[in-house]
C-alpha cells in the first residue's frame, strides 16, 4: 500500500502539490488523473524520494522509501523510459539494477522474456524505438518482483498489441493482490484498465473513488427513445409525469431519471412499439472534463469562442471533494 498524508511541494511561490492525502490500495488498478500541470509527476517523484516534499509524508508499506534496504523488491516504477543508459544493452541495463538490489541475474532473462525483448537483449538501448524503450522500463519495474508498481504513461509509444498486453499485465498484477498505480492521459485506455481513480487538479485532490462512481457523479445519464408512435409516446410520458426532451435531428426523445426497464415496460403496457430504447452513459473522458474544467492550467478555445473562464464560474476553494462515498471539502484538504 502507498499512503500519502498532507503531502505538499512548493517551488518558490508556486505550490505544485497542495496538501494531498490518499491511499493506493492493493488488489485493484488505481488510475491517477489530472490535467497537465496538475502535479501528477511531482507527486510520483516524491513517492520515490526523487523530490523532497515541502511538508507531509509518503509511506510505502508503512516505511519511507529511503528506509527500504532493497527498494526494487518492494516497489517498481516506470517514470521515464529514457532514464536507461543508452550505451548499455537491454540486458546489461537490467543486470546493473539487479546486482545493486541483490536480485539473481536469472531474473533479468525472465523479465526480458515477459516484456518481449529477448530477441534484442544484447542491443544497445539507445537504438530502441519509443515502444521498445517503454517495454524495457516496464521490465526494470518488474525486476524485483515487487508488491507495489507505479507506471507513468506506460502505453506511450506502444502499438495496439502492446497496449493490450500492458492492460492485461496491470490487471493481472492487481489480481495477484499487488498495488498498481498508473498515470495516463489516454482516457479510453484508463477506462478499460483502472478500477479506482485518484484525480487531482492544481495540486489538490478532486476525487478518490471507484471508476463507476466517478463517471456517475460527474456525468449525465439518460435514456433515448424512438418510436413510430412518437406523439403517443410523448403524451404517455407526459401523463405519467415523466419529462422528455425531443431531439430535433433524430426525432428521438431523451428521458432523465427513469430506468430503461421501466420505460420499456410502460410502453409495452400501452401497446407502443419502440424502435430504440438505449441507456446513454457518459465516457470517462466526458466525466473527467467536467470534473477538471476549472483546474486546467492552459485553456484552448475555438476561434470566435469566448476565452476560458468567460461566462463560467470558477470552482470555489471549498468546493466538494468526492471520494469513498463521502463528501469533504478542499478547505484544509482531506
Amino acid at each position: 500500500m502507498i499512503e500519502l498524508e498532507a503531502l505538499t511541494k512548493r517551488f518558490g511561490a508556486k505550490t505544485a502539490v497542495d496538501n494531498l492525502s490518499f491511499q493506493v490500495k492493493p488488489g485493484v488498478v488505481t488510475g491517477f488523473l489530472g490535467p497537465n500541470g496538475a502535479g501528477k509527476s511531482t507527486t510520483m517523484r516524491m513517492m520515490l524520494d526523487l523530490d523532497n516534499p515541502t511538508s507531509g509524508t509518503v509511506r510505502i508499506d508503512g516505511k519511507h522509501y529511503r528506509d527500504l534496504s532493497e527498494p526494487l523488491k518492494h516497489i517498481g516504477a516506470l517514470l521515464d523510459a529514457k532514464a536507461m543508459h543508452g550505451g548499455r544493452s537491454a540486458y546489461n541495463n537490467l543486470l546493473c539494477l539487479a546486482e545493486s538490489n541483490r536480485i539473481p541475474a536469472s531474473r533479468v532473462g525472465e523479465v526480458l522474456d515477459l516484456v518481449g525483448l529477448t530477441a534484442v537483449a544484447k542491443k544497445k538501448s539507445k537504438g530502441f524505438s519509443l515502444g521498445m524503450g517503454q517495454r524495457l522500463g516496464i521490465a526494470a519495474a518488474l525486476l524485483g518482483d515487487p508488491e507495489i508498481l507505479m507506471f507513468d504513461e506506460p502505453v506511450n509509444g506502444l502499438d495496439p498489441e502492446g497496449i493490450l498486453w500492458i492492460r492485461n499485465l496491470m490487471k493481472g498484477l492487481a489480481g495477484e493482490g499487488r498495488t498498481v498505480f498508473v498515470s495516463s492521459h489516454l482516457m479510453s485506455e484508463m477506462a478499460l484498465t483502472a478500477d479506482h481513480l485518484i484525480v487531482i487538479g492544481q495540486g489538490k485532490l478532486l476525487a478518490d473513488m471507484s471508476m463507476a462512481e466517478f463517471i456517475q457523479h460527474n456525468s449525465r445519464s439518460f435514456v433515448r427513445l424512438r418510436s413510430p408512435q412518437q406523439e403517443q409516446l410523448k403524451d404517455l410520458l407526459h401523463a405519467e409525469g415523466i419529462a422528455a426532451t425531443a431531439l430535433p435531428d433524430s426525432g428521438a426523445l431523451e428521458v432523465d431519471g427513469v430506468a430503461s426497464e421501466q420505460l420499456g415496460e410502460l410502453a409495452a403496457r400501452h401497446g407502443i412499439v419502440l424502435h430504440e430504447l438505449s441507456p446513454q452513459r457518459a465516457s470517462l473522458e466526458e466525466a473527467f472534463m467536467r470534473m477538471t474544467a476549472d483546474s486546467v492550467e492552459y485553456h484552448a478555445h475555438a476561434p470566435g469562442a469566448p476565452a476560458a473562464g468567460v461566462g463560467s464560474q470558477a470552482r470555489p476553494a471549498d468546493a466538494p471533494v468526492w471520494g469513498a462515498g463521502t463528501e469533504t471539502t478542499r478547505k484544509g484538504g482531506r
